[in-house]
């Protein structure tokens, strides 16, 4: 799966279940994106900053494109 795609999968998962319990669709997009945010930065925070050396690995660097495109989602 790329970068984008996990992005766009994330973002769907927290927006159709936002959007259940919200008025409006904007509502849930803007808190969507800014769950599957969260979630990304701790996955990152944990591949990444937790690591003892300077590597990155590949998996490192999904999870940081992935958070680009998240970024990305236009409300």
């Amino acid at each position: 799966m790329t970068p984008k795609e996990k992005a766009e999968e994330m973002f769907n998962k927290y927006w159709i279940y936002l959007r259940a319990g919200l008025l409006y669709d904007e509502e849930a997009k803007e808190d969507a994106k800014h769950c599957a945010l969260i979630a990304v930065n701790e996955l990152i925070k944990e591949v990444v900053d937790d690591k003892e050396s300077e590597y990155i690995s590949l998996k490192d660097i999904y999870w940081m494109e992935v958070k680009k495109e998240i970024e990305k989602i236009i409300i």
